[in-house]
C-alpha cells in the first residue's frame, strides 16, 4: 500500500462484529466456536446500514442471500465469488498433498489459481480455507474475516482475494504466504533458527499491521495476536492474518468494549481475561508476549516445563531489568548472534507491554520507533564477550552447573527458580 493511500481513514462497515454484548463469560476462554445446533440458531447480533449481522449469522438466510448482500456492498466488490467446484479445482478435491494446515476453523490447502479463472485475477497460489461445519468456530468468524478483510488492505495484512459461500459450505481464498507461519519458524524442531535481523523485521512488520488497525477512524482490536497468526512472505515480511475474532473497538465516551472472552491463553491481556474489558492495548500485551517468544525462542505457555517456567511473562519478567540476567534466557538458537543494545531494548519494550496495568503499556507508533531505531545496532553478543558456548568447570574438572565463562563476566544459565543472585 502506497503512503498516499495507507494516510486514508478507513470508514467501518459495522460498528459490532460477532460479539453478543452486554455480557462477559468467565471460564470459557476460547474461541468462538458454534456446535451444529448451536449453528442453527438464528443469533441476534447488532445490524448495520444495509446488512443484517442477525440475517447473515442464520442458518435460515440462503447461501444466495449471504452472497448478494455481501456483494451489494463496496468491500463485495473487491473481492472474488468463487464457486465450490472452483475451489475443489484449484486444489486437487482438497488433496492432503496439498494441506497447509489445520486449526479451529478446519483445514487450509493450497491452491493455484490460472490467469483463466476469473477476468483480472492474476495466475498465482493461493490458500484455501475451509469451514469444517462441524468444527470449532463457525459462520460468524467465516463473516467475521470477510467484512473486515474486505474492506481493510494493507501491507502487513493478509490479502483476502475471495471467498465463497455455496449451501452450507463457508470457504475463504487468501494470498499465498510461502514461508508460512512465525510459529514454525520459532518452534518447529527442524526449522532453521531465525537470525536477529530477521526476528526484528517481523516484529516491525506485525507492529505496523497493528498500528494500522489501532489507527483506524474507529480502531479495530484484532483480539488474537500469536506467532500463529503471523505469516511470512518470501522475504520475512509479517503479515497478521484470521480476523475471525477481530472487533471494533470503543465508540464516543466508551474507554473500552465488554465482551466474552475469547481468544489464546498465554496471548491474551490480564484484565480481558477477568473482565472482559477489551481496548487496544489488550493487543499491545499480546504482542509483548510475541517479543518474549521471539527473545526468548519460548512459547508462550509451555506445559512441558517445570511449572515455574510453563507460563512466558510470568517466568521471564524478573530477567527483563537487568542486562546480565537477560543473557540468561535469550534463545541459544541465536548462537550469540544477536545486538546486546537490541536486545535490551528489545526486553524492556516487551516488559512495558507485558505491564499488569494496561495504562502504562506502549502505543503501537511508539513500539514501531523503538524497533525501527535497533536495526542498524551491529554490538554482536559474541564479538563483546557476552556470549560463550564453553562451560566453566571447578577443580575436579566437572562442570559447574547453571554456569558459564566469557572473555568479560559470566553467563548464568536459568534455573527452573527466578534466579536471586545479585546483578
Amino acid at each position: 500500500m502506497s503512503k498516499k493511500d495507507s494516510s486514508k481513514p478507513w470508514r467501518p462497515f459495522t460498528t459490532n462484529c460477532c460479539t453478543v454484548e452486554d455480557q462477559t463469560v468467565f471460564g470459557n476462554f476460547s474461541r468462538c466456536r458454534p456446535t451444529r445446533s448451536q449453528f442453527s440458531k438464528n443469533i441476534a447480533l447488532p445490524s448495520f446500514r444495509r446488512l443484517s449481522f442477525s440475517d447473515l449469522s442464520s442458518s435460515t438466510a440462503s447461501s444466495t442471500k449471504i452472497n448478494e448482500d455481501l456483494s451489494a456492498h463496496t468491500f463485495g466488490s473487491s473481492l472474488h465469488v468463487f464457486q465450490l467446484s472452483e475451489l475443489r479445482a484449484i486444489t486437487q478435491g482438497f488433496s492432503s498433498n496439498f494441506l497447509l494446515g489445520q486449526g479451529g476453523f478446519g483445514t487450509v490447502h493450497k491452491g493455484y489459481i490460472d490467469e483463466n479463472l476469473r477476468p483480472g485475477l492474476k495466475a498465482q497460489a493461493v490458500a484455501v480455507k475451509l469451514l469444517d461445519i462441524e468444527g470449532l468456530q463457525g459462520h460468524r468468524e467465516w463473516l467475521a474475516e470477510v467484512i473486515f478483510l474486505g474492506q481493510l488492505r494493507h501491507a502487513h495484512l493478509v490479502k483476502l482475494i475471495g471467498y465463497c459461500c455455496e449451501d452450507e459450505e463457508r470457504l475463504l481464498v487468501y494470498e499465498f504466504m510461502p514461508r508460512g507461519s512465525l510459529e514454525n519458524h520459532l518452534f518447529k524442531r527442524l526449522s532453521v533458527p531465525l537470525a536477529w535481523g530477521t526476528r526484528l523485521k517481523i516484529a516491525i512488520g506485525a507492529a505496523k499491521g497493528l498500528a494500522f488497525l489501532h489507527g483506524a477512524e474507529q480502531p479495530v482490536i484484532y483480539r488474537d495476536f500469536k506467532t500463529s497468526n503471523i505469516l511470512l512472505d518470501s522475504d520475512f515480511s509479517a503479515k497478521l492474518s484470521d480476523f475471525g475474532l477481530a472487533k471494533m473497538g470503543p465508540e464516543g465516551s466508551d474507554t473500552h468494549v465488554t465482551t466474552r472472552v475469547m481468544g489464546t491463553y498465554g496471548y491474551a491481556a490480564p484484565e480481558y481475561v477477568n473482565t472482559g474489558h477489551l481496548t487496544t492495548k489488550s493487543d499491545v500485551y499480546s504482542f509483548g508476549v510475541v517479543l518474549l517468544e521471539l527473545l526468548t525462542g519460548r512459547r508462550s505457555m509451555d506445559k512441558t516445563k517445570p511449572k515455574s517456567e510453563q507460563n512466558l511473562v510470568d517466568w521471564a519478567r524478573p530477567y527483563l531489568t537487568s542486562s546480565r540476567r537477560l543473557r540468561c534466557i535469550i534463545d541459544p538458537k541465536l548462537g550469540g548472534q544477536y545486538s546486546v543494545k537490541g536486545a535490551r531494548e528489545m526486553a524492556s519494550l516487551a516488559l512495558q507491554c507485558v505491564s499488569l496495568n494496561p495504562k502504562p503499556r506502549p502505543r503501537m507508533p511508539v513500539v514501531i520507533d523503538v524497533l525501527e531505531g535497533l536495526q542498524n545496532l551491529r554490538d554482536m553478543a559474541i564479538t563483546c564477550g557476552q556470549w560463550s558456548t564453553t562451560p566453566k568447570t571447578n577443580r575436579s574438572g566437572v562442570n559447574v552447573k547453571g554456569r558459564r565463562e566469557g572473555r568479560t563476566g559470566t553467563h548464568w544459565k536459568p534455573s527452573p527458580v527466578a534466579p536471586t543472585r545479585h546483578s
